[in-house]
């Protein structure tokens, strides 16, 4: 997979996600056929313009926490985006999803049709 095909691959990845659902970066590599690439998907999102209309607030650490530092503005803000779709963020970052992503939508299906 190249380079870019691995870029729109994680990015359907995280499209795929509804609303008030999250996912760790882990998962989202292995939907996007990138076992073990999580660094990757955090490099892709990282890149994202911020008008970019990906989610990317839907993913989140491996203990389901969000990656950034509590104090930072950049922690608010992905706070804010998730409390807006109805999940809740407890203060160390720990999110509790409204839609678990696994249940009653295959992701898989949301990817590649």
């Amino acid at each position: 997979m190249t380079a870019q095909q691995a870029r729109v691959a994680i990015l359907a990845a995280v499209r795929a996600l509804p609303r008030g659902a999250v996912a760790g970066y882990g998962l989202i590599a292995a939907r996007a056929g990138l076992p073990r690439r999580a660094r990757l998907v955090a490099r892709v999102l990282a890149e994202l313009p911020e008008d970019s209309g990906i989610p990317w607030h839907r993913v989140l650490r491996a203990d389901g926490r969000i990656a950034f530092a509590p104090d930072s503005e950049c922690f608010r803000h992905q706070r804010v985006l998730l409390e807006a779709e109805g999940c809740r963020v407890a203060a160390n970052g720990r999110v509790a999803a409204v839609v678990d992503a696994d249940a009653g939508v295959d992701l898989d299906a949301a990817i590649w049709g």
